[in-house]
């Protein structure tokens, strides 16, 4: 169970929260510092939790509980004790690295980040080498039977075919998993939603959506709680083998071509290469199954 201490709790539970040795529990790995080690960085998420300006959650040993990368955070945490940051021979993760230090917004360590990635041989910067991405793809087609009201007793019985999609994607580098999970979004009735992998342990992301046919009311796709895939991110790098006129606006994927292209935009741009394409290698935006390895 994790407990809510805010600044409004009474004044013996605030100092309480601001005792050293201070123990956070960071996506189930406990890390034990100072409070002027987690202020260091006064405008940051940290150091506002740390001079009680934003509420912090407990868990049930009392440690501060943070729902963030556990292995990332260590090189936070570090480069808040040392302001330099220190990362082993051929670390791979900087992308991932990045973004637990913007959510943390921790300027200096993002532009320690930048200066790293701008030095970094080309082959760290776009993941490890060797990383392979494999997807399999299936649709299908399933008709549908709904009532459209006219009037308050008239009703119409109509049908139509809905096509639903499902991709079943392995990365060996997460990161580019991450990526895939900012670049693609559910869209639902309560709004967009971003996908998250069926399994991280197995580095597995699964898709599925249901394009809503015209000839299907809103609210009847809403109904049968239908969602579509949705594209948002549209700061990738154009590669030179994708058509110049592929859309780098927010688009509905309403095919598996429209899929396959995205993932190919992203792909390539972070150096993977096209391995295997079944069944047909000439239709590879209609393909079942892929392999791409990072080069």
């Amino acid at each position: 169970m994790l407990n809510l201490n805010s600044r409004d709790d009474n004044t013996t539970n605030s100092n309480n929260c601001l005792q050293d040795p201070v123990s956070l529990n960071v996506g189930g790995e406990i890390y034990t510092t100072t409070v002027d080690t987690l202020t260091r960085c006064r405008d940051s998420m940290l150091g506002a939790m740390f001079t009680g300006q934003i509420p912090v959650l407990r868990d049930n040993g009392g440690h501060v509980f943070i729902d963030r990368d556990a292995k990332m955070f260590r090189y936070i945490l570090n480069f808040l004790r040392s302001s330099s940051l220190d990362l082993p021979d051929g670390f791979s993760e900087l992308a991932l690295l990045r973004r637990e230090a913007d959510f943390f917004q921790i300027r200096p360590l993002l532009e320690e980040i930048h200066h790293v990635e701008a030095a970094a041989p080309l082959s760290l910067r776009g993941g490890p080498l060797g990383a392979m991405v494999m997807v399999n793809v299936e649709s299908k087609v399933r008709v549908l039977h709904f009532n459209l009201r006219h009037g308050p007793e008239n009703y119409e019985l109509r049908t139509c075919s809905v096509r639903s999609f499902k991709v079943d994607l392995f990365c060996t580098w997460r990161s580019f998993l991450a990526l895939l999970c900012e670049h693609f979004s559910y869209t639902t009735s309560q709004g967009l939603t971003s996908p998250h992998p069926c399994n991280p342990r197995q580095n597995r992301l699964m898709l599925e959506w249901v394009p809503r046919p015209d000839e299907l009311p809103q609210d009847q796709y809403n109904k049968q709680h239908y969602r579509g895939l949705t594209v948002s991110n549209s700061e990738v790098t154009q590669s030179d083998d994708i058509p110049a006129n592929t859309p780098r606006s927010p688009c509905d994927i309403t095919d598996m071509q429209g899929f396959m292209e995205e993932l190919l935009k992203l792909a390539l741009a972070e150096g993977f290469k096209i391995d295997l394409v079944t069944p047909d290698p000439a239709q590879i935006l209609y393909c079942t199954s892929l392999r791409l390895v990072k080069c």
